[in-house]
């Protein structure tokens, strides 16, 4: 497993926490866009895979094998799914809410990764991702009136351990990460597409108006194209699971911006901040008990 203590340089932790600030803004945008949530995943997704497509051209066909494509076809239901709940918990309670909730993620990924790759979880990996539990059941208790929104968040999170740990797969054995992208956003598109014409959302309810194209534009280019790529291109770095660590900053930065943008410090218990420092401590452990347990391994 490569981690940043085998070799790499601190440069790609620091693009790691960049990604993170955007992934965080994805939420802002969420609220601000006046969209139902499948509808605007629909619209994100679309343009970013567009934009791409129109980026690489003819170097689609021929820079990905046929076994990637099928894997990034099916990543790409996987990621539709958990973007749609993922903006769906943003709808039904808040930012601040909605980034919580995927702070579960880790837990979810120690299990999803240690499968894929046949193993068992590391117990670090288990005890650290088990605090995070807690956490969320006070904030739950607290904030009961965004129960439902919490709840979709956290499948979100559930969702977002599965796709990390293919696409580290396939970028490792030579996948390119921009292709790769195409192919799931287009996949994801189709999905979020489906999911409108399912829920029955009308011409007038699913066409962007005002400056919600500037934020949907923003959203697709910066926040899929550019991130998702970045993202994949880090698998390269450091395991699924200490990625999505570090993206558990994403609630600390989000919750920041909640409050600058929208003032959601102003209606949140008390005790949800005491939610939140728990998984900030989380993060602060991690790295410690990953040398810790890395030095007791070399010793063996």
């Amino acid at each position: 497993m490569d981690s940043p203590s085998k070799g790499a340089d601190s440069k790609p932790y620091l693009k790691l926490h960049f990604l993170v600030v955007i992934v965080a803004f994805t939420a802002i945008l969420g609220e601000l866009i006046n969209l139902p949530a499948s509808t605007l995943v629909a619209w994100r997704t679309a343009i970013a895979a567009v934009f791409l497509g129109l980026w690489l051209r003819g170097k689609l066909l021929h820079s990905i094998t046929p076994k990637h494509r099928r894997i990034a076809l099916f990543v790409g239901i996987i990621l539709g799914l958990h973007w749609l709940t993922f903006f769906g918990a943003v709808k039904l309670a808040n930012v601040s809410i909605c980034l919580i909730a995927m702070s579960t993620t880790s837990l979810f990924t120690a299990a999803t990764e240690a499968i894929y790759e046949r193993r068992r979880p590391h117990s670090h990996e288990i005890m650290l991702g088990a605090l995070i539990v807690p956490a969320i059941i006070l904030i739950a208790g607290v904030e009961s009136g965004h129960l439902i929104g919490l709840l979709c968040g956290i499948g979100s999170a559930a969702l977002a351990a599965i796709f990390p740990v293919f696409n580290k797969v396939m970028v490792r054995n030579g996948g390119k990460a921009t292709v790769i992208t195409f192919y799931e956003l287009l996949t994801a598109s189709l999905i979020c597409l489906i999911a409108s014409i399912y829920f029955g959302y009308s011409w007038e309810q699913s066409i962007p108006n005002g400056l919600d194209w500037l934020w949907l534009a923003i959203l697709a280019i910066v926040c899929t194209v550019y991130a998702f790529t970045l993202f994949i291109r880090l698998l390269e770095f450091f395991s699924a699971y200490e990625t999505t660590l570090v993206i558990n900053f994403e609630p600390v930065y989000g919750i920041i911006l909640a409050a600058i943008f929208f003032a959601e410090h102003k209606q949140l218990h008390p005790m949800f901040f005491v939610g939140a420092g728990v998984i900030i401590v989380v993060n602060i452990l991690y790295p410690v008990m990953a040398r810790r347990a890395e030095r007791i391994s070399k010793v063996r």
